[in-house]
């Protein structure tokens, strides 16, 4: 019988699979290694599913309030589709990754993770060159310097040069551009990060807690240009990415007991129950009396940039319960009504890239043609159409190359697979 746990990752990187009677037949080694290769199987849906989910909340986020915003999980608790994105980047990223480290030594696995953090970099580059012409440009054909005040850009306009620089040191992102630079940032560290898992897996989840703690109290950030910080606190959003490396290394299945107990479950489903109410007085002030005063002192404010408590616990809240409902063999994941979003989801960074430039499309659309509620939700539709669209395209461009006869080495073709698209 299997766990919940069970469900959710290949066995992990430091625990060997048993032996079958075949195997009984082979001597044991005379030394087993830190960790051991996991069993290559079918890719985990689940994790693509929930990326691409991610990314389409992203994007009607990034939109001006409308229709579909009311389906986006921010409105009704403290977490919102960043947690689903970085989480699930963190988990695929170690998981690709840590078997490159196994089969081919640290060096070598740090170097493809380097060389997957330019391609991100140079992803970001491209995307913040091509916004900034989107912008400008709809800002000077209809004589509408609001469009560069409301985007963010006017300090580009007003000196360049060093926006520039600041731009490729990553201090300096136009609206909608935050992920990628903590992304970018998170998987710099990656290598640290699997070197210390191969040594001790639950000591290098603490020492990240033990870094978030720290950013808190001693209040660590990364500065912006011209003035101010990053949207996204990398030393506190790492606990995060760290976490779904865990889970993917071993971590999950070591937390199958937890997973089962019915007493998790409506634990989490209290909590989830408690956030919407909260979420219910944003919206209705006069349901504010429902929330304590001394609740809401110790409560507020809910801190997005630095990863607030009540947010990584109410994403915590949430895969538990989605863990517990959705297993690994659920042939709805078969279903042809989900592959729009599993296609997104297994090529994120240009389906992110897409969106954002989307976001600012209909930004444009909704501002100029008009605001009303069927255009709000036919910018919607229309833009998630287009982003699976291109994710069809881009995923029969690579089976046609594959079918074409272009030949890799396994670790490298999967990282360049699962890795490629955290």
């Amino acid at each position: 019988m299997t766990s919940i746990a069970d469900q959710i990752a290949e066995p992990p990187l430091g625990q060997t699979p048993p032996l079958t009677a075949k195997d009984d037949a082979i001597p044991p080694a005379i030394s087993a290694p830190a960790i051991s290769l996991p069993v290559a199987g079918e890719r985990e849906l689940r994790l693509d599913l929930f990326r691409g989910l991610a990314l389409w909340l992203i994007f009607i986020d990034h939109l001006p309030a409308n229709i579909l915003t009311w389906f986006t999980i921010r409105n009704y608790g403290f977490s919102d589709a960043t947690e689903i994105f970085i989480f699930i980047s963190g988990y695929t990223a170690a998981f690709v990754y840590g078997r490159a480290m196994l089969q081919a030594g640290f060096v070598v696995a740090s170097a493809r993770i380097l060389r997957r953090v330019w391609q991100i970099y140079v992803a970001h580059v491209f995307l913040f060159t091509i916004f900034l012409a989107e912008i400008s440009y709809v800002a000077t054909s209809f004589e509408n310097p609001l469009y560069s005040e409301e985007m963010g850009i006017m300090d580009f306009l007003k000196q360049p040069d060093v926006t520039i620089v600041q731009a490729l040191l990553l201090r300096f992102r136009p609206v909608n551009m935050d992920v990628l630079p903590l992304y970018i940032v998170l998987m710099l560290f990656l290598p640290l990060i699997l070197w210390l898992m191969k040594w001790r897996p639950d000591v290098t989840l603490a020492l990240s807690a033990g870094l978030y703690a720290l950013t808190w109290h001693f209040d660590l950030y990364l500065t912006a240009y011209p003035n101010g910080f990053w949207a996204f606190n990398p030393f506190a959003w790492q606990l995060l990415f760290v976490f779904g490396a865990w889970c993917a290394l071993g971590g999950a299945r070591r937390m199958s007991r937890i997973l089962s107990s019915p007493v998790t479950l409506w634990i989490c489903f209290a909590y989830l129950f408690a956030a919407f109410c909260v979420t219910l007085t944003w919206y209705l002030p006069q349901l504010g009396h429902i929330v304590p005063r001394r609740i809401e002192q110790w409560m507020y404010p809910i801190n997005k940039t630095d990863l607030d408590v009540l947010r990584f616990a109410h994403f915590l809240a949430l895969a538990a319960v989605t863990v517990r409902f959705l297993p690994r063999d659920w042939s709805g994941l078969k279903s042809p009504w989900l592959r729009p979003l599993i296609l997104c989801g297994q090529h994120s960074l240009e389906i992110f890239c897409l969106g954002v430039f989307l976001a600012f499309a209909g930004h444009f659309a909704l501002a100029e043609i008009s605001g009303s509620a069927a255009m709000h939700a036919l910018v919607s539709i229309c833009g998630i159409l287009i982003m699976c669209g291109m994710a069809w395209v881009i995923s029969w461009y690579k089976n046609s190359a594959d079918k074409g006869g272009s030949r890799t080495k396994s670790t490298g073709g999967n990282a360049d697979m699962a890795g490629g698209d955290a």
